[in-house]
């Protein structure tokens, strides 16, 4: 019997604001069993969106209308960059994020009009993927621990345990213990929030270095450590992980940099924040077995080389890129929201009670917007 064939579409814009990431993704069979291959990706600048984006998720006061108005510019840049990611391959399933403009569990928004999309695709939408959790008491986050599983699981070189680090605009952290794994639903899977991570980081550019963002961490780089404030930062960061909690809107630490910037430059900030970072992310993995880093953050070199030195010396066997596992780090989100949305698709709960506390059995999540059917032929 040959297994079923679906390509499935994942979209993601983190917390971050960086870009629309989208990932073509062949999936194989179904259910927790699936098999998946990325096929195509494509990354399109937030452009305009990026200013009254930033503004909502900000909370600043926004009319009505703005908000309906932004929502449906976003669903349009959507529709724009799936055409062109799909080309000449017909779509079987769209499964999209949205924008997180607030996050305080159990009230959670991921902006998306989904329906541009699927008057321009002709396919059907999978949305508000995090809803369901949050009604079942979960925190809604993190929502891609069994997707690391279904792309990571029983790969010999990361026996027996590892661990899948997302550096966006918060750290999260997928924790997989294989002895064997057995069924992908078992409480060998665990994951939560770790610490704001790209969300500072963009915050301390925007502040000290009139950049978006620090590129590659080259100011980081040529910073200096405040090994006084690298600590007082970490320990306000482990303050929020030692709870477990989903991190969202106020978590951010921002009051760390205007505490800070009247007497470090802003690479002395950066560099600061990325040992404070990267410490309180090798401390929360510590024990997790091999460590892989995916999500915007890992071209932040000064950040990469924190993370690796800090989870060295805490035992980690190994650091590295999911780029060496053959998926693209940008795009490790994108591909997993793919997945994610062909599980919702065969009917299987894709949040964890190990992961969000979420009642058990965890519900089924997703909203759906379909298509007309087509018209019979004559």
């Amino acid at each position: 019997m040959v297994d079923r064939v679906r390509f499935v579409a994942g979209c993601m814009t983190g917390t971050s604001l960086d870009a629309l990431d989208c990932a073509l993704v062949r999936i194989e069979g179904t259910g927790l069993t699936l098999r998946a291959s990325l096929v195509r990706t494509v990354s399109q600048d937030l452009g305009a969106l990026r200013g009254p984006l930033r503004a909502l998720c900000d909370q600043h006061p926004m009319r009505a209308g703005e908000v309906a108005k932004l929502a449906r510019e976003l669903a349009m840049l959507h529709a724009r960059t799936l055409k062109d990611l799909a080309r000449t391959q017909r779509l079987d399933l769209v499964c999209v994020h949205g924008q997180t403009v607030f996050h305080a569990p159990p009230l959670s928004w991921q902006l998306m009009n989904p329906w541009p999309i699927v008057e321009e695709l002709r396919t059907p939408v999978v949305f508000d993927l995090r809803g369901a959790d949050l009604a079942g008491g979960g925190q809604g986050a993190p929502i891609t621990p069994l997707a690391d599983a279904v792309l990571f699981a029983g790969r010999e070189e990361l026996r027996p345990a590892f661990g899948v680090i997302n550096l966006g605009g918060f750290a999260n952290v997928t924790s997989v213990s294989e002895e064997p794994l057995g069924d992908p639903r078992a409480p060998s899977i665990t994951g939560f929030d770790i610490c704001v991570c790209n969300q500072l980081l963009n915050a301390i550019a925007r502040a000290g270095l009139d950049a978006d963002y620090d590129r590659d961490g080259r100011a980081a780089q040529a910073g200096h450590i405040d090994f006084g404030a690298a600590s007082e930062l970490a320990q306000t960061l482990a303050g929020a992980r030692k709870h477990r909690k989903s991190l969202g809107t106020g978590d951010e630490s921002f009051a760390w940099i205007r505490a800070h910037a009247g007497r470090l430059s802003g690479p002395d900030l950066a560099a600061t924040a990325c040992d404070a970072i990267g410490l309180t992310i090798a401390e929360a993995c510590r024990g997790f077995g091999h460590l892989i880093l995916a999500g915007g953050g890992v071209h932040n070199r000064a950040l990469f080389a924190s993370i690796e030195r800090h989870a060295k010396s805490r035992g980690a066997p190994s650091v590295r890129v999911s780029d060496d596992l053959g998926l693209p780090a940008a795009f490790r989100e994108a591909v997993e929201f793919a997945v994610l949305g062909a599980l919702c698709q065969d009917r299987v709960p894709i949040t964890l009670p190990s992961v969000t506390n979420v009642r058990t059995p965890a519900p089924l999540s997703g909203c759906w917007a379909y298509p007309p059917p087509s018209p019979p032929t004559s």
